[in-house]
């Protein structure tokens, strides 16, 4: 039964403000074009007191629900019955302390954490989200469920479609811009996978439009229910520290489904009397990829309470398509253009006294390499929290005494050619993966040691080394 009573859907746009059943599968107000919230009724919802009862969700784990960090949290995202939720376990993540990662980027010890997503079931953030979104999906009866992709979002997809058995899945993919660990994922699933000549934007536009004359569900971060999901990682963050807030939190931004959840997750808290104080929120690009840092920080594009103005915004997204400028990035889970949730993010970014930037990519890969000798590997998307974080601290932007918690949205082995390539000896590999991104250097690459195959010189080699 769908909780219409606590639960609704709200255009985001405060001139407009209207509201929808939660039953209606939208990817947009009907009446302004705009996106949408899922918003409650909080009074009738009866959320908690404090934050600190979540704790004892940890002694009831032999329950499906509790045992989820989404949804042990069910209580801040009630659009659903416990007997309604889809769930594989998702959110059994880790936040750890990083020390030699806080050195390289310039914090104090103790100071740096990284919340390390990659422990989920598809080994990224999205199963988060997508766990919210088969659940919305199973309240409304959908047979079918369809994204566009990079990567993650299709794993995760195909992952819930063929553990849960309730839909079938279709993923839309561009032209050689899927890396292989992920590209695998959704082929082992079983997903049905649809590669169009053109990249993430164009795979976005088709999608939208298949999914609307075929009545197809659409999980892209355009759901509003997968941002509801993806709140979670925030309470978790929380949760980690002990209910206190950090000073910063920072966030790769692609299709800014997460920062953008990350704000509404701490406007509800604020909301409720459950925080105090929101951290600062820092969003960061891959610099070819940097559609936020460009209108924020360049042509001055803000919230300012929903009346945002579009004219900066057409004027971009125009030079682009004239220009035939496409996204291009190492980091292929940011590599996008057009973020669908951009005005969500604007508002978070107003919300948490944000900031945006741009990393390049051979800052991205050094990051990401300091990060895997620390012991958290992740792929290259990951590695942009930390590289923005550098780049923050060299700026004073972020003090050397803040707490600051970076975000690791997706695991090492969803892009190894990457991580090889960047250690590697093959100049010629090396040059052909990294080297047209503009990577002209492994700067902490720990590179494989060749010796012949005799004992002494084998521990020659490793007495050298080691």
């Amino acid at each position: 039964m769908i909780r219409s009573d606590i639960a609704f859907q709200k255009c985001i746009s405060p001139a407009c403000g209207a509201t929808y059943e939660v039953g209606e599968a939208l990817v947009a107000c009907p009446r302004c074009g705009d996106l949408l919230d899922v918003a409650y009724d909080w009074n009738r919802a009866r959320p908690p007191s404090s934050l600190e009862g979540f704790q004892q969700m940890w002694s009831q784990r032999h329950d499906p629900l509790r045992l989820s960090g989404v949804w042990r949290f069910l209580e801040l995202l009630p659009f659903a019955k416990p007997s309604e939720v889809v769930t594989v376990g998702e959110g059994q993540t880790l936040l750890q302390q990083a020390d030699l990662v806080a050195a390289y980027v310039g914090l104090q010890p103790g100071r740096l954490f990284l919340q390390y997503e990659g422990m989920n079931p598809s080994g990224s953030f999205k199963d988060n989200g997508m766990t919210a979104a088969f659940t919305h999906a199973r309240q409304i009866g959908a047979t079918r469920a369809a994204c566009a992709s990079t990567g993650n979002t299709s794993a995760s997809l195909a992952m819930y479609c063929s553990v849960t058995r309730l839909m079938k899945g279709v993923i839309f993919i561009g032209s050689g811009k899927i890396s292989y660990g992920k590209l695998s994922q959704a082929l082992d699933f079983g997903a049905l996978t649809v590669q169009i000549a053109g990249d993430f934007d164009d795979a976005m536009a088709r999608v939208k439009e298949v999914s609307r004359d075929l009545g197809i569900y659409l999980v892209n971060s355009v759901n509003p229910f997968r941002l509801e999901g993806q709140k979670t990682i925030m309470y978790r963050v929380l949760e980690a520290l002990r209910w206190e807030v950090p000073d910063w939190i920072v966030v790769p931004g692609g299709n800014l489904g997460n920062s953008s959840a990350f704000g509404k997750a701490f406007a509800e808290l604020v909301e409720l009397g459950l925080i105090r104080t929101a951290p600062r929120l820092a969003v960061i690009n891959a610099a070819g990829a940097d559609t936020l840092s460009e209108l924020v920080q360049r042509r001055g594009v803000r919230w300012n309470g929903g009346a945002v103005d579009e004219t900066p915004i057409a004027a971009y997204y125009q030079s682009l398509d004239q220009e035939q400028r496409k996204a291009s990035t190492i980091a292929s889970a940011i590599e996008i253009n057009r973020p669908v949730n951009l005005r969500k993010c604007l508002r978070a970014l107003e919300f948490c006294n944000g900031v945006v930037r741009h990393v390049t990519d051979q800052e991205i890969l050094d990051a990401k390499a300091k990060v895997g000798a620390g012991g958290m590997g992740c792929e290259p998307a990951s590695a942009a929290s930390v590289a923005g974080a550098r780049l923050l601290c060299d700026q004073g932007v972020i003090a050397r005494g803040d707490r600051v918690v970076c975000i690791l949205t997706g695991h090492q082995l969803k892009d190894p050619t990457a991580t090889v390539a960047y250690h590697t000896t093959d100049q010629e590999q090396f040059n052909k993966t990294l080297g047209n991104r503009g990577v002209r250097r492994a700067s902490f690459a720990n590179r494989a040691v060749a010796v012949s195959n005799n004992l002494d010189e084998i521990v020659k080699a490793i007495r050298l080394y080691s």
